[in-house]
């Protein structure tokens, strides 16, 4: 169908399973997206990809070999490939930070961190080889703006990840590669429990969205309007942009 935001395109999410990634896969495939959903979750990637017409992949982030395999998939199936967007995301449970272990700090960094280096390393040779326009975006955090302790090296993750997307649409804005970031405040996701430190309950949400303006907590498609957004070609001009989808929590 014409007048569809997406219509052409071909799109990897990471962690698209559920939560935030399952709310951005379903966006992009009702504007005409063609979907790679991207996940550790077999049963549920499939799922995912099942309901939305897509292609699942079993992915970790955090190997180049398994962003080698998404981009030869991308090709080998739709022959092209538009927009990354690197949703994946991992946290510990909340707590006291001499009490974060040394696996629990690399898992952030890992995942949230390493996961933009590999997907930069592997696919942006692609665009540049190819002269397609690309656009990249990461789902970053209101913590990497506003960080809060209990969760200091999730807030310094998503902290990198804002500032190397700036970094990397002023190196690639030349070769008209878009990189841009999206940072929620906390949803309602698989993840709440580890941010809140407790069961991600209503009532146990209550202390923190007194916090947030608007009243309410994020929700997928709250991150993904803003995703299809800034992936399409509306979004042409905007590169380098941290969107705060957050119902005014940083102000």
């Amino acid at each position: 169908m014409s007048g569809k935001r997406m219509q052409g395109k071909v799109a990897i999410i990471t962690g698209a399973a559920s939560g935030f990634g399952k709310g951005i896969a379903i966006k992009f495939a009702e504007e005409g997206a063609q979907i790679i959903v991207a996940d550790l979750s077999e049963a549920a990637g499939q799922q995912t990809a099942s309901e939305l017409g897509g292609i699942f992949h079993r992915t970790d982030v955090t190997k180049r070999s398994d962003w080698e395999a998404l981009l030869a998939l991308a090709l080998d199936k739709f022959g092209q490939l538009d927009i990354v967007i690197n949703n994946a995301g991992a946290s510990y449970s909340n707590k006291a930070t001499m009490d974060v272990t040394e696996q629990e700090f690399d898992l952030v960094m890992n995942v949230n961190v390493k996961s933009i280096y590999h997907s930069t390393d592997v696919l942006v040779p692609y665009f540049l080889e190819t002269k397609r326009p690309g656009s990249f975006v990461q789902i970053a955090s209101t913590a990497g703006i506003r960080p809060r302790g209990g969760l200091t090296w999730y807030c310094a993750s998503k902290g990198a990840v804002i500032t190397a997307t700036k970094a990397l649409a002023s190196e690639f804005g030349p070769n008209q590669i878009r990189f841009n970031a999206v940072s929620p405040v906390v949803g309602v996701t698989g993840m709440t429990h580890l941010f809140l430190g407790k069961e991600g309950t209503p009532e146990n949400l209550k202390g923190f969205v007194s916090t947030v303006p608007m009243g309410r907590p994020s929700t997928p498609a709250d991150v993904a309007n803003a995703c299809c957004y800034l992936a399409s070609d509306e979004a042409s001009f905007i590169t380098g942009v941290n969107l705060e989808v957050d119902g005014g929590r940083c102000v």
